[in-house]
């Protein structure tokens, strides 16, 4: 697989990531930990060489499972995991002063079974901690060998700039995806103008976007997409012409739904790297396929054409989710 680098950062990845979160937590039941080893195993054998995890994805068995999947190879590959909330529990407030930063780091450095973290992410802006704080916090990391790039998430254009004048950013990790175009409008040209790379979660939509979610579609009662305004029946059933749409370019180019989607994220700047999550191994070969998809300027064209004909509705977070993402 193609190379990439986030940003200026020096940090060299493959063109795909994989986002391990649903391995262990927030879409159903976790995966048996000798499969999950096996996916991951998988993606590396595949050239992925970028695994994203966070100490509150279980919480802490997804960064005890990305360590032991990755210790034969960990020299290898770039590991990226979060910290920012209250004894690592998503459910809890945020939490980045700067002694829990450190406390995560330790905590983190262990169950990645590694002696160090290739890009440590604040995984929320903290508004109880001047982020210039976290910042610093994060260098000092650095300095002592702990930490190798800095990272942030959803983080609004003004924390980008106040953190990055303290400890260079090499990577912010916000959502984005053909159905969520908001960092176009801001954040794009403040990271191209910094120097700072882009890795999209969600990059398929939390999976609608495969064409493998329906109105009829059942979640499990675990499944955090439940709760979420876009996954409603109805909204569902309202943005089937989006997927419907994509069916109809990849069908025109020999390719999937999935692939397109990612395919159309890798040719919007070289330096954004998407992390799709699977949980299934022929999904993971699929995504890995899209690195190889090249869309020519005439494919975009055609699908900006398809989208603006095409209103996407429903919030991406309930409420009070969304009141923790910094704009």
């Amino acid at each position: 697989m193609q190379k990439r680098n986030l940003g200026n950062s020096g940090l060299e990845v493959s063109a795909i990531g994989l986002g391990c979160m649903g391995l262990s937590f927030g879409y159903g039941p976790a995966t048996e930990k000798s499969e999950g080893i096996k996916l991951i195993r998988s993606a590396f054998e595949q050239g992925v060489t970028f695994f994203d995890t966070a100490e509150c994805y279980g919480p802490f068995v997804n960064e005890e499972l990305v360590g032991e999947a990755l210790a034969p190879i960990r020299d290898q590959v770039v590991i990226a995991t979060k910290f920012g909330f209250q004894d690592g529990d998503s459910k809890k407030p945020l939490d980045s002063r700067p002694e829990r930063i450190r406390a995560v780091a330790e905590a983190s450095l262990k169950r990645l079974k590694t002696d160090r973290i290739d890009l440590f992410y604040q995984h929320r802006v903290d508004p109880d901690v001047p982020v210039e704080d976290v910042a610093g916090t994060v260098r000092d990391l650095i300095r002592e060998g702990k930490v190798k790039h800095f990272g942030m998430s959803e983080a609004s254009t003004q924390s980008i700039r106040r953190a990055h004048a303290v400890q260079p950013v090499a990577a912010l990790q916000s959502e984005y995806s053909l159905w969520w175009r908001e960092p176009e409008q801001k954040v794009l040209p403040t990271l191209e103008e910094l120097g700072i790379g882009f890795v999209p979660f969600s990059p398929l939509g939390k999976g609608f976007l495969t064409g493998a979610i329906d109105a009829a579609t059942a979640f499990d009662k675990t499944d955090f997409r439940n709760v979420v305004p876009r996954f409603s029946e109805e909204n569902r059933k309202a943005n089937a012409g989006l997927v419907d749409v994509l069916g109809q370019i990849a069908a025109d180019r020999g390719a999937t739904r999935a692939q397109i989607a990612l395919a159309w994220l890798l040719a919007q700047k070289p330096w954004i790297v998407p992390i799709p999550g699977t949980t299934k191994l022929h999904r993971l070969s699929e995504n890995v396929g899209a690195a190889a998809v090249d869309l020519s300027a005439s494919d975009l064209a055609a699908i900006e054409a398809a989208l603006q004909q095409i209103t996407v509705v429903g919030d991406r977070y309930p409420a009070h989710i969304q009141q923790r993402v910094d704009r």
